[in-house]
């Protein structure tokens, strides 16, 4: 099985630069997870004969949410987390409101897996979000795929909005306690791998230069000035049906490229 995951940085965007459909009909993947789609069902055709189609979008028009585009029918399909989580972590208790309104978490579940797509809140240049992330929603979306995990493995990919270690970006030394390079977000990065889930990855290739996002500034894709914020994590009874995981850099319409695993699944 086939899985890309791409924050496409505005569905309607990388359809006008006539991005999506070249890469979908090239790929041809099994399921395709969507971040950053930025309208509400019906504000974007995507003709995709043979795809069921799936959206959660934010309530805020023009901003955030998620689409998952999936040739196997789902058993079902979740937006968002659950209450119990959302009054857990207390998602309203931020200055920018209730990340859960904003289409960022989708699930679709599958006979042998769950597949949960994420487009994490970004900590901003100010880091005024930092709370909302260390405290409220790493936690609560760990804890919401360690409960999944119960039940079935779990696959979740998306903009993670961190590089994990320095060899995930360019420029460490540079970026220490900047947005994306805080200690807190990626301690919420480690806390996934501390609970066993899997950077697919990383099983396959090591070191840097391997970046998934990059500025729109001082052309820093041609010189692949870039960071690996965009992942597939799998836990970890998957491990050995990960055939393979992959980065598309060369896959243009955002200023992220796709991220891919085969399952043998």
């Amino acid at each position: 099985m086939k899985l890309y995951s791409w924050n496409v940085n505005g569905i309607r965007a990388v359809l006008r630069k006539d991005a999506l459909i070249p890469f979908i009909t090239a790929e041809n993947p099994d399921i395709l997870c969507l971040q950053e789609t930025k309208a509400q069902p019906g504000e974007a055709l995507v003709d995709l004969p043979g795809y069921h189609e799936y959206w959660n979008s934010a309530e805020k028009k023009g901003y955030s949410g998620t689409a998952i585009y999936s040739r196997v029918e789902p058993i079902s399909i979740r937006h968002g987390l659950n209450a119990e989580l959302c009054a857990k972590y207390d998602m309203t208790g931020n200055e920018y409101g209730d990340p859960n309104t904003e289409g960022r978490i989708m699930t679709a579940e599958y006979a042998n897996f769950y597949l949960v797509t994420v487009y994490t809140p970004n900590a901003k240049e100010d880091l005024s979000r930092i709370p909302l992330r260390h405290d409220h929603w790493d936690p609560a979306f760990l804890e919401y795929c360690k409960e999944l995990e119960k039940t079935k493995p779990v696959v979740f990919c998306g903009d993670l909005n961190v590089a994990h270690t320095e060899l995930d970006l360019a420029n460490p030394k540079s970026n220490v306690g900047k947005k994306g390079f805080t200690t807190e977000e990626r301690a919420g990065f480690q806390a996934f791998v501390d609970a066993g889930f899997i950077d697919t990855f990383r099983i396959f290739k090591q070191g840097n230069g391997f970046y998934t996002w990059w500025s729109n500034f001082a052309g820093a894709r041609s010189r692949n000035i870039g960071w690996r914020i965009d992942y597939f994590l799998v836990s970890s009874s998957l491990k050995d049906k990960v055939i393979s995981a992959d980065i598309h850099p060369a896959v243009m319409g955002s200023d992220h490229c796709p991220v891919s695993l085969v399952l043998d699944i």
